[in-house]
């Protein structure tokens, strides 16, 4: 089975792996299995593009990762942790959180004020900034859990499943709240989401609290009855 990497970015191809840090790691290690499928100069939401792979699939199987261009993967066998976790979950993830309350902004937010939840419902670690060693290291709580909810940082799963359960990105949410929405699909439809141990650096910060992250959380709300 081979993996399928699908990554959207601003910039050029050739930008692409010498100045992002996605683009950087796989220059480094990304085995001949590793299919790249690159989204260059982009600037369409990342749920239609998201679709546009899993549709690709129909008749050509793989394992779809899904991944921000700013990640710096540390993992020499980044590959293989995912298709080990595919054996335990139907949807993966680094980072998430193993409940869900009304309202929720974030998986790691219970609130708009921020207010992050209780280590025990979290799984997963990520380390942020530009540099290595990096700025910080996010333990969330143990990896390799059952999760409800996932970070949209790095999503992974089989087409096939995908396919099967007419599991796709909403295309309503271009960026903000397109992870929240696609884990609560995969509740609805009885697949589960889990975390695994995967050595990565995150560059950005993210953009919670904006006015695009405002209009995207009405919209997630309207949909879901909240």
């Amino acid at each position: 089975m081979k993996i399928k990497l699908i990554v959207a970015t601003r910039v050029s191809v050739e930008d692409f792996f010498v100045n992002t840090a996605t683009g950087k790691s796989l220059a480094f290690n990304s085995p001949s299995f590793v299919d790249l499928r690159l989204y260059p100069n982009n600037k369409r939401g990342l749920s239609s593009i998201y679709n546009e792979a899993i549709l690709e699939c129909k008749d050509d199987p793989a394992i779809l990762v899904f991944a921000h261009d700013d990640l710096c993967i540390l993992d020499f066998f980044w590959f293989f942790r995912i298709v080990e976790g595919l054996e335990n979950f139907d949807v993966l993830g680094v980072a998430g959180n193993k409940r869900r309350v009304p309202r929720q902004p974030s998986w790691i937010f219970l609130d708009v004020n921020c207010k992050a939840d209780h280590s025990e419902n979290l799984s997963g670690v990520v380390a942020h900034g530009k540099t290595f060693p990096p700025d910080n290291l996010s333990v969330y709580g143990s990896p390799r859990q059952r999760v409800i909810l996932l970070d949209g940082l790095f999503l992974a799963s089989h087409s096939k499943t995908l396919l099967e359960n007419e599991l796709f990105f909403d295309e309503r949410f271009n960026f903000h709240f397109y992870d929240l929405d696609f884990c609560r699909q995969a509740e609805m439809k009885r697949l589960s989401c889990g975390t695994i141990d995967l050595s990565l650096i995150h560059e950005s910060v993210g953009a919670f609290g904006s006015k695009e992250w405002r209009a995207s959380y009405q919209t997630y709300l309207e949909k879901w009855g909240e």
